[in-house]
């Protein structure tokens, strides 16, 4: 059966082969992204796209990492802060924080 009485583009395989090991079967849906992509002249074929996903979807995982590290540091620098009694209930902590945000509002508009 012919790729376009499937409803789909005859310019995307619907199967990708990517270095005679791996195969991709992409969804509809998918294929459509892929076919949009080539339609605004972006990007030269398909492999160009799904490798410009790959490139997008390993910066997101860095900065999650990043960011996963950082809260990590946080978390222990908040221990080690309890360890040294160096930490307020929560009340205490709301009300300090409300106090210094009527603070900068209030010499904000002096």
């Amino acid at each position: 059966m012919p790729q376009g009485s499937l409803g789909r583009s005859p310019t995307i395989e619907s199967t990708l082969l990517i270095s005679n090991t791996m195969q991709i079967v992409l969804p509809p849906e998918v294929e459509a992204l892929v076919q949009r992509q080539l339609t605004s002249g972006k990007y030269n074929s398909a492999i160009d796209v799904i490798l410009a996903a790959i490139q997008l979807l390993e910066q997101q995982q860095d900065i999650y990492q990043g960011r996963l590290q950082e809260l990590q540091q946080d978390a222990l620098i908040g221990q080690q802060a309890s360890q040294r009694g160096e930490v307020v209930d929560g009340a205490t902590a709301i009300a300090q924080i409300r106090a210094n945000l009527r603070s900068r509002y209030t010499s904000s508009e002096a």
